[in-house]
């Protein structure tokens, strides 16, 4: 199996998530189920059928979280230095638009563009890969074609 990069930040707040499933989520949704049950016909009960899908989605979950855990390959980005790669916060500036960015690379699984988190298969992620401080980069994005200089690169 293929193991799956992560920060240490990552790996926690996935292992939070799955604890709060198992501990306050399963035990509610089941309780769901029981109150629905008390009402009688389930053929025509929206609360049951709410809660057999709320059970669906939570249970989904559960699977998901606990494979992508077992395959985590946690990365401490603290002991890495030099050039860009996994765990490095990246400081971009748009050649075009002179606006600075920074992102974190992480694995796919803790990635999330809006808190500066950029998913290590991403376009921009792989363009970064290899490079050092004052290098620009081409990037194709679909809103076409971007140059970024970087202006850092920390490990944190």
């Amino acid at each position: 199996m293929e193991k799956i990069p992560m920060t240490r930040a990552g790996h926690a707040a996935l292992d939070s998530e799955l604890k709060t499933l198992k501990s306050v989520e399963r035990p509610a949704v089941i309780r769901a189920i029981a109150e629905a049950r008390e009402h009688g016909d389930l053929s025509e009960n929206a609360e049951y059928h709410a809660a057999r899908e709320r059970q669906s989605f939570v249970e989904g979950r559960i699977k998901e979280l606990e494979g992508i855990l077992s395959r985590a390959e946690v990365i401490d980005p603290a002991k890495l230095s030099g050039s860009v790669k996994f765990g490095a916060t990246v400081t971009l500036v748009d050649e075009d638009t002179d606006e600075e960015k920074t992102y974190q690379i992480v694995g796919e699984a803790e990635a999330d563009i809006e808190k500066g988190l950029l998913n290590i298969r991403s376009p921009l992620a792989r363009a970064l890969i290899g490079k050092d401080e004052g290098d620009s980069v081409e990037v194709r994005t679909p809103g076409g074609e971007k140059s970024y200089e970087i202006l850092g690169i920390r490990y944190l």
